[in-house]
């Protein structure tokens, strides 16, 4: 059963939300007339003043321009986003290449300083080696002069080979 409404002082729209809300006639209502054209609708309210109707206009027309001012606001907004979207895509696409560029330098130049390292090691090693090498043979020398003097064991000759051994 359909709620109770109190009646509506228009027939016609009462009807109308009869029709659509499938409601059905309220029977305290009286009964049904066929709608008036507004033109002829005594019970409407009167039509505004004829001065209110031009700002009834203007403010239509300001709130249409403001609406389609904010629309074009909004996309160009949307536009700006976009493109600094795409900015930050193209900026963040350098960044990486830039970051792969470096750590190829980088992998580079680790590599290169651990073969000069190893370089440096070797050659640390052979200057040792050659300095052990010269030592004996100084050594050598200093015996050959000690033995080549007759046998005789001469100050000068011991002071050098002393030296040689510390």
């Amino acid at each position: 059963m359909a709620p109770q409404l109190r009646p509506l002082c228009d027939p016609a729209f009462e009807a109308f939300l009869a029709d659509v809300l499938l409601l059905g006639p309220d029977p305290t209502s009286p009964p049904m007339e066929a709608a008036t054209p507004p033109e002829e609708d005594t019970s409407a309210s009167p039509p505004p003043p004829l001065s209110a109707a031009p700002a009834d206009e203007a403010a239509a027309e300001r709130r249409l321009r403001r609406k389609i001012s904010n629309r074009e606001s909004a996309r160009r907004s949307r536009a700006r986003k976009q493109r600094h979207l795409e900015e930050l895509r193209a900026r963040a696409a350098r960044l990486r290449a830039g970051n792969r560029e470096l750590a190829g330098r980088l992998r580079g130049v680790q590599a290169r300083a651990t073969l000069l390292r190893l370089t440096n090691a070797r050659l640390r090693a052979e200057a040792g080696a050659l300095a052990r090498r010269l030592a004996a043979a100084q050594r050598a020398i200093a015996l050959r002069q000690i033995y080549a003097a007759g046998g005789s064991f001469e100050l000068q000759a011991f002071a050098s080979l002393s030296s040689l051994i510390v």
